[in-house]
C-alpha cells in the first residue's frame, strides 16, 4: 500500500512516515501543497494525508483540484483546525476522514487501516437504479428521469449508500461512519446538511421524493405512492 503524506511540519512528516513504514506501508512525503499535487498525479496512491495550512497551494486548493481532476485516492486531512465549519468543508469538498493534531499514532493508524479496508472492498453493480433515479457508478454520474444530475464527490457518495440500501431506514451515526470514515461527533451536521443539498438536486425538482425522513431514527431512499 503506498501512501502520500503532504505536511509542511517536517517533524510531523517524519513521525508519520517512519510509523507507517514500520507497519509495512510504503510512504512518500511532500512538504508544500504544490509538491504534494505534483506527486498525487504521478503516482496512484491508496492515501493522501493532506495537511490544511500548506505554503503555495493550501489544502482546501488541493483536495479540490485533485477531486476536480478525477482522483480517487482516499485523502484524510490532518490539520490543527477543530472549528467544526472546517471539518464539514473538507468533508463536503471529497475528503474521506479529518483527524486533528495533536494526534496519537495508535488513532491515525486505526484510520488509515479503516480507510484502506474501504478501498479493497470489491466493485458492486456498476448501474443502480430507484424508480427514475439512476447512478452509474463507472462514469461517477446520476440522471433523474433522464436529466443530469452534478454532484459534488461526497453526494455521490451518500447517494450511492442510500441506494444500495433503498428502503432501509439509517441512521446519522450509521450514514457518517461508512460515508464519511470517521468517528461520530453528536455535534456535527454534515448529515443534515448533505441531506439538504442532495435533496435540493435530486427531489426538489420533481414531483415524487425519493428521500425521506424518518425523526428521531435517521434517513431512507424509496418510492412511495
Amino acid at each position: 500500500m503506498r501512501i502520500l503524506v503532504i505536511e509542511d511540519e517536517v517533524k510531523t512528516a517524519e513521525y508519520v512516515r517512519q510509523g507507517l513504514t514500520e507497519c509495512g506501508y510504503v510512504v512518500d512525503c511532500a512538504h508544500t501543497g504544490a509538491d504534494g499535487f505534483f506527486l498525487a498525479k504521478q503516482h496512484d496512491y491508496e492515501l493522501i494525508m493532506l495537511d490544511v495550512n500548506l505554503p503555495e497551494m493550501d489544502g482546501w486548493e488541493v483536495l479540490e483540484q485533485l477531486r476536480r481532476s478525477g482522483c480517487t485516492s482516499r485523502i484524510m486531512m490532518l490539520t490543527a483546525r477543530s472549528r467544526l465549519a472546517d471539518k464539514v468543508r473538507g468533508l463536503e469538498n471529497g475528503a474521506d476522514d479529518y483527524l486533528i493534531k495533536p494526534f496519537e499514532f495508535p488513532e491515525l493508524l486505526a484510520r488509515v487501516r479503516a480507510l484502506l479496508r474501504r478501498s479493497e472492498q470489491p466493485a458492486s453493480v456498476e448501474v443502480i437504479r430507484v424508480a427514475g433515479l439512476e447512478l452509474d457508478q463507472s462514469r461517477h454520474r446520476a440522471f433523474r428521469d433522464g436529466q443530469r444530475i452534478d454532484l459534488t464527490t461526497k453526494e455521490f457518495a451518500l447517494l450511492h449508500y442510500l441506494m444500495r440500501n433503498t428502503g432501509v431506514v439509517m441512521s446519522r451515526t450509521h450514514i457518517i461512519s461508512q460515508v464519511w470514515d470517521m468517528n461520530f461527533d453528536c455535534d456535527t451536521n454534515v448529515v443534515e446538511v448533505s441531506i439538504r443539498r442532495l435533496r435540493a438536486k435530486i427531489d426538489d425538482p420533481f414531483d415524487s421524493k425519493l428521500i425521506h425522513t424518518l425523526r428521531g431514527v435517521g434517513y431512507v431512499l424509496e418510492q412511495r405512492q
